[in-house]
């Protein structure tokens, strides 16, 4: 009572929130599925070049995910979180962190995924990861989502409808 309620942006630094908005050429389900079935993901996740050698997900709220990735130099990346929101074929909620060969999370952040119709058989994406450690942190995951979208448009050009 005389509280009030405030949307979560508001407490975000802009400098360390990564915004991208992309549109493919594929239905909004499909292009859902590519981000919640781990057979569309092993075909698409990471940046280009990158390999999927793990996808363990278990794609409900509350659910832990598991994403590890080999990039071409031969290092291991590891990704760990849990599902916050999934609202197919509307939304998806994430936290999580890289984590070391040791298992050690590093710094959490929120990835929120948005899937809208747009136009005929298209499908506008909204990612909004928050909030980084730094802007240096936010910039690094702005070119790897930017190639690993390159991927997902790539993979939905040739998936089965």
């Amino acid at each position: 009572m005389g509280a009030s309620i405030r949307n979560s942006s508001e407490f975000e630094p802009a400098e360390r929130v990564l915004v991208i908005t992309r549109v493919f050429d594929a239905p909004r389900d499909l292009v859902f599925k590519a981000w919640t079935k781990p057979e569309h993901l092993m075909r698409w996740w990471g940046p280009r070049g990158f390999a999927m050698t793990l996808c363990d997900m278990d794609p409900r709220p509350g659910g832990a995910y598991r994403f590890h990735m080999r990039s071409p130099e031969g290092t291991e990346h590891r990704s760990h979180g849990v599902i916050r929101e999934i609202v197919e074929p509307e939304r998806l909620v994430v936290t999580g962190s890289w984590v070391d060969a040791q298992g050690v999370p590093g710094h959490e952040t929120t990835l929120s995924v948005s899937f809208a119709d747009h136009g005929e058989g298209q499908t506008m994406l909204t990612l909004h990861q928050a909030v980084f450690e730094s802007v240096t942190a936010r910039d690094s995951h702005r070119g790897g989502w930017g190639s690993a979208l390159e991927c997902l448009g790539d993979y939905l050009a040739e998936a089965p409808r």
